[in-house]
């Protein structure tokens, strides 16, 4: 029942869906399976067992554990800890933490390296995240040189928004407001002072509400 349990789990993974039911059952059997509490510690690595996470259920945010800034926010059906598979040093660098009660599966780094040979298309699921990664950086560099704060904050809520929040029956856009203003300036290079000016300027606007528990942009 834990074997279908986990084949149940990763059916809802894009990377998985080209591999067909045997590959899958026999990678179910190689998966550790666990539910960690809201606002835990997800160790990425540890001397001995680096690993490859793939998120269930809740949203988990990865942190530079040198600058202790937000790096990127991963949500149900996303993978994180990829970054062990193309830069241990890097990859060192990294922590999680549950910003809800989440469920992951997670699997030996060295094992996923295997499956990635023996299987095209996984080989190339992971690159197109880790792609998706850099792209990420990309922009984030990008949007530093030739947009200033004030931008890339309110453009940050408006991704935020889609990219986690759900339309309410007025048509507008809801999403948990899990994240601090700390942490947004972290993604956005900017003060935490100045997050919180742009936001409640953006309320004033009438473009967003929000309160500790949502977000909420207002549609137009």
């Amino acid at each position: 029942m834990k074997t279908l349990t986990k084949y149940w789990f990763l059916e809802e993974f894009n990377l998985f869906r080209k591999l067909g039911i045997v590959t899958m059952m026999s990678i179910c059997e190689i998966l550790e399976m666990d539910n960690i509490d809201k606002g835990s510690v997800i160790n990425l690595q540890s001397v001995d067992k680096k690993c490859i996470f793939f998120l269930k259920k809740g949203v988990v945010k990865i942190v530079d554990k040198n600058t202790h800034t937000v790096k990127y926010v991963a949500k149900r059906g996303n993978i994180f800890g990829e970054l062990s598979l193309y830069d241990e040093e890097m990859a060192s660098e990294e922590v999680a933490y549950a910003l809800e009660d989440c469920v992951i599966c997670y699997i030996e780094s060295g094992q996923m390296e295997a499956l990635m040979q023996k299987h095209k298309s996984l080989k190339n699921g992971v690159l197109k995240i880790y792609g998706t990664r850099i792209k990420r950086l990309e922009r984030k560099l990008h949007d530093l040189l030739y947009k200033d704060s004030h931008v890339r904050i309110k453009e940050f809520i408006a991704d935020y928004v889609s990219e986690f929040g759900t339309p309410n029956e007025e048509g507008n856009l809801v999403a948990k407001n899990l994240l601090t203003h700390k942490d947004i300036a972290g993604l956005t290079n900017t003060s935490r002072q100045t997050v919180s000016n742009v936001l409640s300027s953006m309320r004033k606007d009438g473009d967003i509400q929000y309160d500790t528990k949502f977000i909420i942009k207002l549609k137009k």
